[in-house]
């Protein structure tokens, strides 16, 4: 009888468990969805770039680049 009791107990403790981590999922998610992972704050994680272009003006015509110069990081 004292067997039936503790492994009964062991299983709603188990589905309790279980419970709770779902609830908990759910609640990560909805956070993870509500904020958009944008860019990192100015000066944390960040290097800055050797050559960095300078933002394109509104009027300024778009010249395509070719492979061999973004691999080469936009130099040749």
């Amino acid at each position: 009888m004292e067997t039936a009791i503790t492994v009964s107990v062991i299983v709603a403790v188990i589905m309790i468990g279980v419970l709770l981590i779902h609830l908990l999922n759910g609640q990560h998610d909805e956070r993870i969805a509500a904020f958009h992972y944008g860019d990192a704050m100015p000066g944390i994680g960040r290097r800055s770039r050797k050559g960095r272009r300078p933002a394109r003006l509104a009027g300024s015509p778009v010249v395509p680049s070719t492979q061999r110069e973004h691999a080469k990081g936009g130099q040749g």
